[in-house]
């Protein structure tokens, strides 16, 4: 069962600015940051309610899309049946993996090829703990 969005994400030209505007504008609070598998600055999450956040990616230059918009997270309660049902519909484009947060995700696409990642929070999970 689909229990809320977890999260928005975006990728951001300039995560300075950015955090700027949620945080210090909007009065958003910067919860907590991921770093990828080489240990540089890979994602600032941003605060915006109780289990409500913001992914902001930092934008790759080379890699610069040409909208900023990344995907919909909805938690669930159960990954595996959700990941079930988008596996007999052939809408699954990832099994159910941790990920650095500690929850358990997987992924699929709308018709229209919008990416939207379903997440199980896990124990340890850091959206949790903020």
């Amino acid at each position: 069962m689909i229990k809320g969005i977890s999260h928005v994400a975006f990728s951001v030209s300039n995560m300075d600015e950015s955090i700027k505007y949620y945080c210090g504008i909007l009065g958003f609070r910067k919860a907590f940051s991921l770093k990828n598998d080489k240990g540089e600055p890979w994602i600032e999450y941003i605060k915006v309610g109780e289990g409500q956040f913001i992914e902001l990616f930092y934008r790759i230059p080379q890699k610069a899309e040409k909208y900023s918009y990344s995907h919909l997270c909805l938690e669930v309660d159960d990954i595996n049946e959700i990941a079930g049902r988008l596996r007999q519909s052939g809408t699954l484009d990832s099994e159910p993996r941790q990920g650095k947060d500690g929850n358990t995700q997987c992924w699929s696409r709308d018709p229209d090829g919008n990416r939207i990642e379903f997440m199980e929070m896990g124990p340890d999970s850091l959206q949790k703990k903020c």
